[in-house]
């Protein structure tokens, strides 16, 4: 049974700037960075928390935030525009669901601006058994990252990944991390929520997959999809970057799947975007 009625989902979908391409340079954006910690470890990724932060670049902020201090960036802004005009999102620099301040600071803002558009990023190893705490603090919307359709791919892409206190490696914690995405996402979409799927192209290790993930999640319902190129860094410091040929070839091809969002900025974890 959905929490969401059909025509809340369809008007998260119209009016989100990270599911609608009409909608990306009209609503504004604010990323709250009040999560630092992270249960899994991609290959790619590097946090970073530096004052001096110019760049765009995912896992990165000029600093960690208080929930208080969130709110009162959230209230601040508030004063000057409307609830629509703007989405307040929580994508890091960790994982939101695996820190509790995410959920602390949606549910003084869902209790002070029940309109607001809320949204996170994860990575939906714990999706499904947070999904209560989701949907109670007013979530609508979730981008959830996938990078493999299957753990003999998924290995090269992640380390590790920590589950219920315990820490599995290689091959066993990509095959609990796809399992888990999926299953989570599955319930997600039957709680109302609006989904989309992050992606990673990585050439020489996903890329010659992607179709088969979006076929995969075509099958779990999934309505938009969102390929984004690799930025070499962390252990993949030496890896290329998809040309722009590449990106846009399988963006193509995963198009006859699902749709696709071409309008990504792969923003920073504090982005405050305000049109």
């Amino acid at each position: 049974m959905s929490a969401f009625p059909v025509a809340t989902q369809m008007d998260t979908m119209r009016h989100h700037p990270c599911f609608n391409g009409e909608a990306h340079d009209r609503i504004g954006r604010v990323h709250l960075p009040i999560a630092p910690k992270c249960n899994i470890q991609c290959n790619f990724c590097e946090r970073k928390v530096c004052a001096s932060i110019t760049m765009q670049h995912p896992g990165w902020t000029t600093k960690i935030l208080s929930v208080i201090e969130a709110v009162e960036l959230v209230r601040s802004i508030m004063c000057s525009r409307a609830a629509e005009d703007f989405v307040v999102g929580i994508a890091g620099p960790g994982d939101p669901l695996a820190n509790e301040e995410t959920f602390e600071a949606l549910e003084l803002l869902h209790h002070q601006y029940p309109e607001l558009l809320k949204c996170i990023s994860t990575n939906g190893l714990i999706l499904e058994d947070r999904l209560p705490q989701v949907l109670k603090v007013g979530i609508r919307a979730l981008t959830v990252t996938i990078n493999a359709p299957g753990s003999s791919i998924g290995k090269h892409i992640y380390s590790w990944a920590k589950y219920q206190g315990t820490i599995y490696r290689g091959e066993e914690a990509a095959a609990l991390l796809i399992t888990k995405q999926f299953s989570g996402i599955r319930k997600a979409l039957d709680a109302g929520l609006s989904v989309k799927i992050n992606t990673v192209l990585i050439p020489g290790i996903n890329d010659q997959h992607m179709v088969k993930l979006a076929l995969r999640l075509r099958e779990a319902g999934v309505k938009l999809m969102n390929i984004m190129p690799l930025i070499p860094s962390g252990k993949m410091k030496n890896y290329q970057a998809p040309t722009c040929d590449e990106l846009r070839k399988t963006r193509q091809d995963c198009e006859e799947l699902v749709p696709q969002f071409y309008r990504c900025e792969q923003c920073r974890a504090d982005v405050v975007y305000l049109p």
